[in-house]
């Protein structure tokens, strides 16, 4: 175990194929697949669009195929289960404002990423930030970090969208009195059983658990209602495990990872663990955005912003984590990550570094190395891979 190392990425990116062998990494399969990769650019008018990419799985290529730019602010993405209609955050003119957003569905039409509007939405809120779809594809969950709420719409059979079913308004504050004067949900993620949503408050240190009704895409209060947190450690986003058991939250203004065992039953998540996720000698600015698990369950991700890394960890049978190293994610401001289906890749936005940056994973340990060319677009924010 190779806790808190810091490679030098300079010297890692510049690796020739047979150095990176040689470190154990495995090689790409000669039969690796291409893959469709979706990138929202985090801006206003024509800079504010959807950029997809041709992913070569093999060599960790992204090619440019197109622009849609008839959405503003596209903060995060999110797709149907059938991977036919991509939806995405919408703020006109301003994000975060006192203006209502709004959640866009498009159709994806062909194979080349172009993308046709069927319609918008609003959220009922302001800094509309993460979106996801039921497992029926019936239902939308959207949370609004300005206005701190959660929204649920539903979807009708050609992916647009319906009015909002549910609105539910998040209440009272936390510890930190420049970031948690009021509830900030940060994420909305619908549990594998389909039965329940999981929403990360910043604000009100909380995750707090929804029932979801599919059919009618409704939300009702889960029993437990929440679980707190720490005061302070401001829980930003979260993850299950692929078994279904477990849940990894990142801690933004903490720079963990806190792991609950999850109880799919009644939808309660008890406390077992909290990581950190940066190394013990680091005393600058960091805030930590997105955790990731490999779809084979083995290793965990978590991005820091300001030490500008992505912090391995490996996962234990008992669901615990244990620091690998910790990457440099090649760009300032670490704001998302994405896995590709055989756990071969994992790609990183670096918001406002401006860049899309792809990493190998080694089989064997998890670690990262940069493999590819970086791909240069404004302020990336969300990646969804088709």
């Amino acid at each position: 175990m190779r806790n808190h190392i810091i490679r030098n990425h300079m010297v890692t990116y510049l690796m020739p194929i047979i150095a990176v062998m040689a470190l154990g990494v495995c090689a790409p399969r000669a039969d690796a697949e291409e893959l469709l990769v979706f990138v929202s650019a985090f801006a206003a008018d024509e800079e504010g669009a959807i950029h997809a990419y041709r992913l070569d799985v093999a060599t960790g290529t992204l090619q440019l195929l197109r622009r849609t730019t008839d959405v503003e602010y596209p903060f995060f993405l999110a797709f149907a289960p059938d991977r036919n209609v991509l939806y995405s955050t919408h703020a006109q003119g301003k994000f975060g404002g006192a203006a209502h957003e709004h959640v866009a569905a498009f159709e994806l039409v062909g194979d080349a990423g172009e993308l046709k509007l069927l319609n918008r939405q609003s959220t009922r809120g302001s800094a509309s930030c993460y979106l996801e779809v039921d497992a029926t594809g019936k239902a939308i969950v959207v949370a609004n970090y300005g206005t701190g709420s959660v929204a649920s719409l539903p979807i009708r059979p050609d992916g647009s969208l319906g009015e909002i079913a549910t609105f539910v308004q998040h209440e009272g504050s936390s510890v930190d009195p420049a970031r948690q004067k009021g509830p900030h949900a940060h994420c909305a993620v619908i549990s594998p059983d389909n039965r329940f949503v999981l929403a990360a408050d910043l604000g009100l240190d909380r995750v707090i658990t929804y029932r979801l009704d599919a059919a009618t895409a409704e939300l009702a209060p889960g029993r437990p209602a929440f679980v707190r947190t720490p005061p302070g450690v401001g829980p930003r986003h979260l993850t299950f495990h692929p078994d279904g058991q477990r849940v990894y939250v990142i801690n933004e203004l903490a720079n963990s990872i806190t792991y609950f065992e999850y109880d799919a039953e009644p939808g309660l998540l008890i406390e077992r663990q909290t990581i950190p996720t940066l190394p013990e000698e680091f005393d600058g600015i960091s805030y930590c955005a997105d955790v990731k698990v490999t779809p084979n369950g083995r290793f965990a991700y978590g991005t820091n912003r300001g030490h500008d890394s992505i912090a391995v960890y490996r996962v234990a049978a008992d669901g615990t984590l244990s620091l690998v190293e910790i990457e440099p994610s090649l760009g300032r401001g670490p704001q998302n990550l994405a896995i590709t289906p055989g756990g071969e890749l994992l790609l990183c936005a670096n918001m406002p570094g401006n860049n899309l940056v792809v990493f190998q994973i080694d089989s064997q340990s998890g670690g990262l190395t940069p493999i590819g060319e970086p791909a240069s677009m404004p302020s990336p924010s969300c990646i969804m891979i088709r």
